[in-house]
């Protein structure tokens, strides 16, 4: 059989072969200790002298601890990383592209509420830090997409900052 494989497919054959027969000794190692203890405790003698509800007990306690064991390590929490994409302007500082502003016809509300949804603010954040309803900021917010023709807030924030809008 290995003259037919490769040279490169024989050793992995071979670390394959090495892991089976380390695993297969290790199993047999396990067994024999396990039948000496056994023996050692007279296996018979102790099984006559105590009800067999006992061992049932001690099994499914053998089970349950094995089961927990399992359990919490398969179910443990993996470390998430989140990785986020920052980009340095080269240009130096933000200058407002008021051209851009007064073309769009974008109201200094409208433009002051784009930022603060820049800002990640929800409808509900914005409302009470310019203290008016949210209904208002709602309706400031879908005039300002209509301005723009963008139909999301992040779509309105990658056209702002395209524009010149928004930092």
């Amino acid at each position: 059989m290995h003259a037919i494989l490769p040279r490169s497919r024989r050793r992995d054959v071979a670390r394959y072969t090495d892991a089976g027969v380390k695993q297969a000794l290790l199993y047999g190692l396990a067994g024999g200790v396990l039948i000496a203890l056994l023996k050692l405790i007279e296996y018979k003698h102790f099984v006559q002298a105590y009800p067999t509800e006992l061992y049932g007990g001690l099994v499914a306690l053998i089970f349950t601890s094995v089961g927990i064991y399992f359990g919490l390590r398969w179910t443990r929490q993996k470390e998430v990383v989140v990785v986020r994409e920052v980009r340095v302007r080269e240009s130096g500082p933000f200058v407002l592209n008021a051209a851009n502003l007064k073309d769009l016809g974008i109201t200094p509300r409208e433009h002051e509420i784009l930022g603060l949804i820049a800002e990640g603010l929800s409808n509900r954040e914005i409302a009470e830090k310019l203290f008016v309803s949210e209904n208002t900021v709602k309706t400031h917010s879908s005039r300002l997409f209509d301005k723009m023709s963008v139909n999301r807030r992040v779509h309105a924030i990658q056209k702002g900052k395209e524009l010149g809008l928004i930092p």
